[in-house]
């Protein structure tokens, strides 16, 4: 089974917590605050393997929350570090923010890494909050939580050519023949319901990746039949090779077929009318094909080659190949329309993230107010409020940032209820 696209859910390890201990040996000198920081969350990073062809592993598991760090200890000995969580996927996958649907990542080449979700930073143990006023803090931090998102993967195949053209023109056919591919061949429309990949070798040693991709009909770029997913695949192809059955067996004008195909890409993407493009004019072993091929020359004003092949018989096969592989080698990879083109040959690009808003209020219908926001919601989750010292900490942060400001202006008065997640305060002037 062939799966080009899954949502799943991705998530950073969160930071290990920072500890509170003192050091009360007998010959420790000034033994002092002795708590130690936690470790660094496990980052989740994208791989890419090789020999993976499809997303089907994530139709499975789609989950995926990497380790969080060790906690600080006593003496003050630092958490150890989680190692970052691998998630191996195939050559061509592009992870997208499922919220933003910004391109995260790009990944291209066997071995390429990009960071999805990253991991939080450990807490600080009590030793880092010492000062001469405060010698010793009975103060630490919780971890910081890992970022997490929902991601969109999908998969655009790596084919330096793509095969297009109606169902049953006989591009499986020629696939087939050309490579070691074994695509299910019929008589009927939509054989092929997956793109077939096969490596193709010239006579002369040089080789490329063809895709014979799902048949196109009409109104594909609006999603009719298997629309969009047949034609996210033929976005990375340099050269589009166009397949038409000259000898009409299914009682199509091969003119009116090729207008039909060309107007679909053009509609989609408009990019894809800029790969050049070599026509094949197939089952010439039939009666008529000569004739229609004549036809079509004549009717055809714009400048294209034509091949005149049996992917039968396999006539015309080797000049084919050779001119496909001399259009490779001319013809520039194309960047995917949302890749910046200086994002380098890498093609991960981690963008500067403008600062979230601390936070925001809103009123409950029962009067209460709830305050949420990224940075306010974060403070909240590094503080241990089993402490007294830490709590005064987090109210304090919470004055820095102004949110006793902004509180009284909404009209907050003593006694009132305060909401942060899951826990109520007071307000108290």
């Amino acid at each position: 089974m062939f799966v080009d696209q899954v949502k799943i859910y991705v998530k950073g390890g969160d930071g290990g917590n920072g500890m509170v201990a003192f050091r009360r040996e007998k010959y420790v000198p000034k033994g002092g605050p002795a708590g130690g920081d936690g470790g660094k969350g496990a980052n989740v990073v994208f791989e890419v393997a090789e020999g993976l062809r499809t997303l089907m592993d994530f139709r499975y598991q789609r989950h995926f929350k990497a380790p969080r760090g060790e906690h600080g200890m006593s003496k003050n000995q630092h958490g150890k570090n989680s190692k970052d969580m691998i998630v191996k996927v195939p050559p061509g996958t592009v992870v997208i923010d499922a919220n933003t649907q910004e391109v995260i990542a790009d990944l291209v080449e066997h071995g390429q890494q990009a960071i999805i979700a990253k991991g939080g930073r450990g807490g600080r143990g009590n030793s880092r909050f010492a000062t001469p006023a405060n010698p010793a803090p009975e103060l630490s931090e919780n971890g910081e939580p890992g970022q997490d998102r929902d991601v969109i993967l999908e998969l655009k195949l790596l084919a330096d050519v793509g095969l297009v053209g109606f169902p049953s023109v006989g591009k499986s056919t020629l696939l087939s023949v050309v490579s070691s591919a074994k695509p299910k061949i019929a008589e009927y429309h939509f054989t092929t319901i997956v793109p077939n990949l096969g490596m193709v070798e010239t006579e002369d040693g040089r080789s490329f990746v063809m895709a014979d991709l799902p048949g196109l009909i009409e109104g594909a770029s609006e999603g009719v039949g298997l629309g969009h997913q047949f034609l996210r695949h033929i976005e990375r192809t340099r050269v589009i090779v166009h397949v038409i059955d000259m000898a009409a067996m299914e009682g199509r004008d091969p003119f009116e077929d090729f207008l039909t195909i060309n107007k679909e890409l053009k509609e989609y993407n408009l990019r894809l009318t800029e790969r050049p493009q070599i026509i094949v004019a197939n089952k010439m072993d039939m009666p008529d094909a000569e004739e229609n091929l004549q036809k079509f020359k004549e009717q055809l004003n714009e400048d294209y080659p034509i091949f005149p092949i049996s992917a039968v018989t396999r006539k015309g096969l080797r000049e084919l190949l050779y001119a496909v592989a001399d259009k490779i080698e001319e013809t520039p990879e194309f960047p995917l329309e949302h890749e910046e083109e200086e994002t380098g040959i890498h093609r991960v690009l981690y963008k500067h993230e403008a600062d979230p808003e601390a936070f925001t209020i809103t009123r409950e219908p029962d009067g209460s107010f709830v305050v949420s926001g990224e940075k306010v919601e974060k403070l909240f989750k590094m503080t241990d409020f089993s402490r007294e010292e830490s709590v005064r900490r987090f109210s304090r942060q919470l004055r820095g940032l102004g949110v006793d400001d902004a509180l009284r202006q909404r009209g907050a008065t003593d006694g009132d209820i305060v909401k942060l997640l899951e826990f109520e305060f007071e307000f108290i002037e």
